[in-house]
């Protein structure tokens, strides 16, 4: 009986360990998704800006 109490508790010992590294894990990840997330928007408002230039450029450019 306390053979198999013991064997729980490593077993529970582990689950709890496991645990706590998935949850670094997992806010290791939030926090790269987040920046990620950040840059796209970045990115997205650069190429409308690009967009906007090339829009007027265009609009300069006399037609033939």
């Amino acid at each position: 009986m306390d053979a198999e109490i013991g064997q729980l508790e490593q077993k529970v010992a582990t689950l709890i360990a496991h645990a706590r590294e998935m949850g670094t894990a997992n806010e290791v990840l939030r926090r790269d998704l987040e920046a990620a997330q950040a840059r796209n928007r970045e990115l997205l408002t650069r190429m409308h800006e690009a967009g906007t230039r090339l829009d007027m450029l265009m609009a300069r450019i006399p037609e033939a």
